[in-house]
Parts: structure tokens; sequence; C-alpha cells
């Protein structure tokens, strides 16, 4: 196949890139390096199954020849990117959305959104199945991220039933791993630089709201298997053990083999206005459809990520 995954040079775009690369296909990557970078995907240039463009999906996007797949993974992603880019954001949810369901359109190619468990708000229900349908603040400072991501499902779903086109939902929960950027705002990079540091672990509040917590090679292979499946609603990709963040910053500190210690702060700025109290994902639709369920223990994925961030700090 080849394939065009766009915000190919972030985190997860660059991870999927090697996936398919290492898979026999051919990857059209394209990113406009807002929040993405070269690094990521450095080890792919030149490589001759693997091409790049820079361009911003927001505006008018062509690639030549054939396209069998699209993946739509550009996004600001971390409260702190998305509060500093709002109108980006939400430019590349809707005006980007809408331009690669065109493009896939066009191509006759199968088309990936990219989702995310913020669609699901600060849930009411807890674990949080695909059938739940949120509780989102739409005006508030993070609906930028989350109300982008639930316009692109509606728009994907409209392509899927009024054209015909062949369309996949992933609803990605929290993921961590290498290549995430050590200052983004979110907890996992900031637990392990404050532990590799010596600086105290910062808990917002009293540390009791959950997350759930999955390594990267865990969703992309969902992610792959999602693909390739019949399934044409979204689907949860994310680990079911959940816990507190509290919990979270004394695993990092006893992982990173650090003496930080752990205090508790609370912040007055935007970052965690309508911040979800909890994060658990049902997962019995990917067992059932993907046969997928994650793999990798939280103490194995936080001794890489901490590897990896230990030559960067």
């Amino acid at each position: 196949m080849r394939v065009l995954i766009t915000g190919a040079a972030g985190f997860l775009g660059s991870h999927l890139s090697d996936r398919f690369i290492e898979e026999g296909h051919t990857v059209v990557g394209m990113d406009n390096l807002i929040t993405g970078s070269m690094e990521n995907i450095a080890h792919l240039m030149g490589h001759e199954r693997f091409g790049f463009i820079r361009q911003d999906v927001s505006n008018y996007i062509y690639v030549a020849g054939p396209v069998d797949a699209v993946l739509h993974f550009a996004s600001p992603a971390s409260p702190n990117d998305y509060l500093e880019y709002p109108i980006p954001t939400l430019k590349v949810g809707s005006l980007g959305t809408h331009n690669t369901l065109g493009l896939a359109k066009a191509k006759g190619a199968r088309y990936l959104l990219a989702s995310t468990s913020e669609v699901y708000g600060d849930p009411q229900v807890n674990p949080q199945p695909e059938s739940y349908w949120g509780h989102v603040n739409p005006i508030g400072p993070r609906g930028v991220y989350d109300e982008a991501k639930r316009f692109a499902e509606a728009m994907t779903l409209a392509y899927q039933r009024y054209h015909g086109l062949e369309t996949r939902i992933v609803r990605i929960f929290n993921t961590y791993g290498p290549r995430m950027r050590l200052h983004d705002g979110r907890v996992v990079p900031n637990f392990i630089y404050q532990a590799l540091t010596g600086q105290p672990l910062t808990v917002y509040g009293d540390g009791s709201q959950t997350r759930s917590f999955q390594y990267y090679s865990d969703l992309v292979e969902g992610i792959y298997r999602l693909l390739f499946s019949d399934e044409k609603l979204p689907v949860n990709i994310g680990n079911p053990s959940e816990m507190t963040i509290l919990q979270f910053a004394h695993a990092v500190v006893e992982i990173a083999g650090s003496d930080s210690d752990i205090v508790h702060v609370q912040p007055k700025d935007e970052r965690i206005t309508d911040d979800p109290k909890m994060r658990h994902p049902d997962i019995s639709k990917a067992r059932s459809a993907l046969n997928w369920e994650p793999k990798v223990n939280l103490a194995e994925g936080l001794a890489e990520t901490a590897a990896y961030f230990r030559d960067r700090v």
C-alpha cells in the first residue's frame, strides 16, 4: 500500500510511519512542524519507501500518484499546545479533516481518523464505552481540542454515510513513550523530567484524578489492526488499568530511581480548566473486533521512556 500519514513528524505519526515502512508499505508523511520535529523521522529520510511533504493540512493538499489509505494524525495534542494554538487546533480538526477526507475520496482510499478520549470530556460514566456521548464544555479553553475532534468524527461519519467512503475512527487514550517532547506539558514527560533532574514532582490538587496509560507500541498495533478491520464506528484504544495521578507519580519516582519529593500544587491557569477527573477506557470493542489488548506493562514502558529522556535532560 501507499499511505499518507498527516502529523508524520509527531510522536505518534512518526511511530506509525515506522510501522508501515516495516510492514513493506510506502509512506508519504505530511506535517507543518508546528509541534512535530524532523528529528522524529530523520532516520526515515532517504528511505526509498518514505517521502515527506511540509504542509499545513488545513490548506488545500495535493499528493501525486495513487494513495491507498489516509491516516489523519495532524493536530496539537497537549494542553500547552492547543492553548497556545487554539485556532490552528480548530482548523486542523475541521478544515484539515475535510481536506484529508476529500483526498481519500478522490483517491478511492481508506481513511482513518485519529480521535481522542477527550471527546468524552469530563465523563460522568466510568469506564467510558464508545456509546457514551460525553460531557464536554464547548466554550471552555479545552473546547478547542475537544470540539475539533468531535467535529472531525462527525465529518468522517458523514463522508462514510453520504459518499460511501471506507472510514475508521480510533479514540486514543493517554499514550506515552519515546519521541514525546520533554516539555510538551503532559503528565508523563513532566513527571519524568522532574524525577530525572531531582525536582519535586508537581501533582495538581490532591492527585485523586485518574488516568490510564498505554505504551505507544500497543497503540500502534491497535491502529494498524483497526485500519484493516471491518469496524466502521469509533473504537477505544487504551490501557484499562486505571490509576490516580498520585499513584502514577510514585511509580515514576521509583522507576526513574529518583529521590524527588512529590508536592501538591493548585495551579491557577487554563491548563486544568475542565480537566477530566477520570479517564478509563472500556476496550470491549477492541478486544472483540480487533482481537487487541495492551501488552506492555507500566514498569516496562516507563523504563524505556525514562531511558529516552535521560539522554535529553
